[in-house]
């Protein structure tokens, strides 16, 4: 589900970011400008959309740490889990053995 919002999200900042450029160009070749007015505006425009493709890979990468560490941090909390729970199979694992062993010398001491 969380993938589902995520790949939507990043379907919408795409999509977001093709309509400005496409809106942008459009504009541009339809005004009455210069040759000259048109490529400076044309400049200006590429900046503004590669500054916006910039802002959101910065976020994107943050959000990549974010879900990395999260995923560590789970990680950690369930391999202590299982280690915990490990130790404590492994003691009752022990008592039961070593009960087993005192209950089968008490029998061959009164078989004796």
């Amino acid at each position: 589900m969380a993938q589902d919002n995520e790949g939507m999200a990043k379907g919408l900042v795409v999509g977001f970011i093709a309509g400005t450029i496409a809106g942008a160009v459009l504009a541009l070749l339809y005004a009455p400008t210069t040759g000259k007015e048109l490529r400076d505006g044309l400049r200006e425009k590429a900046k503004d959309v590669a500054d916006n493709a910039d802002e959101y890979l910065a976020r994107a990468r943050a959000k990549a740490v974010e879900i990395v560490n999260e995923g560590k941090s789970r990680s950690e909390v369930m391999l202590n889990d299982a280690r915990s729970q490990a130790a404590s199979i492994m003691g009752d694992a022990k008592r039961i053995l070593s009960e087993a062993r005192n209950k089968g010398n008490q029998d061959s001491n009164k078989n004796s």
